[in-house]
């Protein structure tokens, strides 16, 4: 069951259906109509549940009740137990919501508007990055001979040499992967509705050639390029790979090939934009390919300056 079809059927919270229909058809319709990201979506969802079940414990009976003071308590309340950048996201989404509400006659104000979030700076991102000769060694280390591995390597070598996020990969069909101007071009469904298509590089097209004709997927052009793997036969099923199948897939592959580095989906994205800056790449540049709207984003995928850092280390002689 989906999150959309979760939303529509389950119980509202006490402090919505207590405000009445109004408030709970726009309850609804801020999930269904509003959010269109099923992640987001299911993400809001538990925040509104959480937030709302917070909210009756200390005796509000209604969403009309809701005052910044209230608001203001449950950050604070949330951040004795979570990293500031949770905190930092729960808080937009309740805001979110109450802007919904405030549209629609519902509160008079956005109870959230003026609770601050705790302070964050980030300059460097958190996300675990492989040096280029880790990677290499990753792939090398899949066996082609199977289906799954053949797949496995599709995933990887598209993260790693288009940028590309998992969710982006795993939404391809087999037509997303096409021949433009003499080259191996990829098309990536990104956030947001929008379409990002990049050239191959020649060991990602070499990827790419051995999983499609080794699978013989090029006959069924609008079925999932990446796919699940059935356990009786060992060949590819129709179902699309779910995004939490491939975390597992890359912990599986990592720890087959002795690496020790706790790596996940994003990981692939990262080690790419970094090794492409390393051998000259510009920003901007890298910006464009990853299909991220501002470079200030980009810079926190850049981990060249932890390879100075180690450098800097290594001269304390004691």
């Amino acid at each position: 069951m989906n999150a959309l079809t979760i939303l529509t059927s389950t119980p509202l919270p006490a402090i919505i259906d207590a405000a009445g229909e109004r408030a709970r058809v726009r309850f609804r319709e801020f999930f269904t109509a509003q959010i269109r990201n099923p992640n987001t979506r299911r993400a809001y969802a538990k925040v509104a549940a959480e937030f709302a079940a917070w909210c009756e414990l200390r005796g509000l009976r209604s969403i009309v009740q809701v005052q910044p003071l209230h608001v203001a308590a449950y950050i604070e309340f949330l951040g004795k137990r979570n990293a500031a950048p949770t905190v930092k996201q729960r808080l937009a989404a309740i805001r979110h919501l109450f802007d919904w509400l405030v549209v629609g006659e519902i509160v008079p104000l956005n109870p959230a508007a003026s609770v601050r979030g705790p302070r964050h700076v980030v300059k460097t991102g958190k996300t675990a990055v492989l040096a280029p000769d880790e990677a290499r060694h990753l792939l090398d280390s899949i066996d082609e001979s199977e289906p799954i591995g053949l797949r496995d390597r599709a995933l990887i070598g598209l993260m790693a040499y288009s940028f590309a996020r998992v969710g982006a990969a795993t939404a391809m069909k087999v037509e997303d992967v096409f021949v433009e101007k003499r080259r191996l071009w990829v098309r990536l469904h990104e956030k947001g509705g929008k379409e990002h298509e990049m050239p191959c590089h020649h060991t990602l097209e070499a990827c790419l050639h051995a999983y499609i004709d080794g699978c013989g997927l090029a006959s069924d052009p609008k079925g999932p390029l990446l796919r699940t793997i059935s356990r009786k036969t060992k060949q590819l099923s129709r179902t699309p790979l779910p995004q939490a199948s491939a975390y597992l897939m890359i912990e599986r592959r990592a720890a087959a090939a002795g690496i020790m580095t706790r790596i996940g989906n994003h990981s692939f994205r990262a080690t790419g934009i970094t090794a492409y800056l390393k051998n000259g790449g510009t920003l901007e540049q890298a910006a464009a390919m990853a299909n991220h709207a501002s470079t200030r984003t980009t810079q926190l995928y850049d981990r060249r300056q932890e390879e100075f850092t180690l450098d800097e280390v290594e001269r304390i002689q004691i």
